[in-house]
């Protein structure tokens, strides 16, 4: 499978007239691999042309993973003692990239690696290559599905686990251990997607906060805001639910009402041929009818695979046609500041006919504690 990625991506890098592509450790280098390093001060480089076996640059104390490499690669190691220069200039040349283009991740490859190319007696000209890699991964194949829906069934199953300890009184940080704690006993890979945002009463007006030792209380909503890691591939889903003991603001009940029916308009609307762009004015509109359009001040949804931030998104100026196999989140939220927030967070694949949820997690408002 992953020389067939890697046979897709020369084609894709040959039309697109450059001369090879490089990645560095990350979701880029164990998609067209299956090798996992970490991005250290130590640089490693993986080089695909669009002809002959790709090269690795590895740490020498790297160099048993590359036996592991499914496919035939050549490599050039480097110790500590030498450094990573003549690696890379051996590298450069082997391939002839002198002069030539070469395609870079845009959104990771560091200054150490460009420094490191630059320098060479065979340094190419870079050019960001993102959009091709992207084009090969936003299709997830069966495999990839099956394990985002494992990833999902953990997080839901964590979510379960962990909702008895939320009462009055409990912390937010308090809440996003256990919740860790939980995605790690239900089986989720130890490298979490991100880790879990709890925010409760006025603090779930901030869409990204962090957890806070801040108490839950009677009458607040809470958001939890997390997901699981399944070989490799992540799950992020949000719910909202509202702590007994005290009524809810009306205001956040109506919010809650709005959310609910902008994600089930997004989800609806999401089927190929459809947009991003799509997507999020579906759901946009539901919001704005209902009189909370500022308040709700994110994009509706988010690629989703072996990165928590992907192609393709859903928003405004997204065109990209949407295709059987593509995976992306639908999250419309709604925030009030000083009082609270709404998400209702799902992870949609797209069908031949339609779309799929693959969170199944209840959406209608809970009261907890």
């Amino acid at each position: 499978m992953t020389l067939v990625r890697v046979q897709k991506l020369q084609l894709l890098a040959a039309a697109a007239r450059l001369d090879a592509i490089a990645v560095v450790p990350g979701p880029n280098m164990r998609y067209f691999t299956s090798l996992i390093f970490h991005l250290s001060e130590r640089p490693t480089v993986a080089f695909f042309p669009i002809e002959g076996i790709p090269v690795l640059v590895v740490p020498t104390l790297e160099e048993g993973k590359v036996r592991r490499a499914p496919y035939q690669v050549e490599a050039f190691t480097y110790d500590d003692a030498q450094g990573p220069v003549n690696a890379f200039n051996q590298a450069l040349q082997a391939l002839n990239l002198g002069g030539k283009k070469l395609g870079i991740e845009g959104r990771r490859m560091r200054f150490l690696e460009l420094d490191l190319m630059a320098a060479s007696n065979h340094a190419p000209h870079v050019t960001n290559a993102d959009i091709i890699i992207a084009e090969l991964r936003m299709r997830k194949d069966d495999t990839e599905l099956a394990a985002m829906r494992h990833a999902v069934q953990i997080a839901q199953q964590a979510l379960d686990a962990m909702l008895p300890a939320v009462k009055p009184g409990v912390t937010e940080k308090e809440l996003a251990v256990e919740l860790t704690l939980q995605l790690l006993r239900h089986g989720s890979d130890s490298e979490l997607p991100f880790t879990p945002l709890v925010a409760a009463g006025p603090n779930a007006a901030d869409p990204h906060g962090f957890p806070s030792t801040r108490p839950v209380k009677s009458g607040d909503v809470i958001i939890f805001d997390w997901g699981a890691t399944a070989d490799g591939y992540f799950s992020d889903i949000t719910r909202t639910f509202a702590i007994g003991g005290a009524p809810v603001d009306p205001e956040l009940l109506r919010a809650y009402q709005a959310v609910q029916a902008a994600n089930q308009a997004g989800k609806e609307a999401a089927k190929p041929g459809a947009t991003g762009q799509t997507v999020d004015r579906a759901a946009r509109a539901v919001i704005e009818e209902a009189g909370f359009g500022p308040y709700f001040v994110h994009r509706t949804g988010h690629g989703l695979g072996m990165e928590i931030h992907e192609e393709p998104d859903m928003k405004a100026g997204s065109v990209v046609p949407l295709e059987p196999g593509m995976t992306f989140t639908v999250e419309p939220g709604i925030y009030l500041p000083n009082l609270g927030g709404i998400r209702i967070e799902d992870d949609v694949v797209i069908t031949e006919t339609g779309s799929e949820s693959l969170t199944t997690l209840p959406r209608l408002l809970t009261t907890l504690g």
